[in-house]
């Protein structure tokens, strides 16, 4: 995702302080934001990036965007959620998979689901954006949206037809 288009909102420092320090202070100002509006959080605590995405799950924030940044640490851009984009009727997490698992798991569980129900995929095989769009092509699966969660990992919303 692209930076410069989202609405960024406030940035908030805290390199030098440790877990949970940077989660409580991203929650302690997301609170007040917009929804859709972007926060840049940047930390250089190890487990914030754990942190972050496990309590972005649970409230409906997302992490749009990691980076690292120029003078040490890393970025994270989180968005104010306004409840999910997509509701998702089974999530299938299959990090650290390679291709085509994700996939074959991904068509067993959609064979059981009926149609129209969608099913969140997350991944992060090096090659699952450019197969997965092959595999929707020639099954008649919809995918309703793409998101990048982290530097190559991703969560697809795929819709079964």
């Amino acid at each position: 995702m692209d930076t410069q288009n989202l609405h960024l909102g406030v940035k908030l420092d805290m390199r030098g302080l440790s877990c949970p320090a940077p989660l409580l202070g991203a929650k302690r100002l997301i609170d007040d934001m917009k929804d859709e509006q972007v926060m840049l959080l940047i930390s250089d605590c190890p487990g914030t990036r754990d942190d972050l995405f496990a309590w972005a799950a649970h409230t409906h924030n997302h992490v749009v965007k990691t980076e690292p940044m120029p003078d040490g640490g890393t970025g994270y851009y989180i968005m104010k959620g306004k409840g999910e984009a997509h509701k998702a009727h089974v999530i299938l997490d299959i990090r650290g998979v390679l291709c085509p698992g994700p996939i074959v798991e991904a068509k067993k569980l959609l064979n059981g689901m009926n149609s129209g129900e969608v099913l969140k995929l997350v991944s992060n095989c090096p090659g699952i954006r450019s197969d997965i769009v092959g595999w929707a092509n020639m099954t008649g699966i919809q995918i309703i949206d793409t998101v990048e969660i982290s530097a190559g990992e991703y969560e697809f919303f795929l819709q079964k037809g």
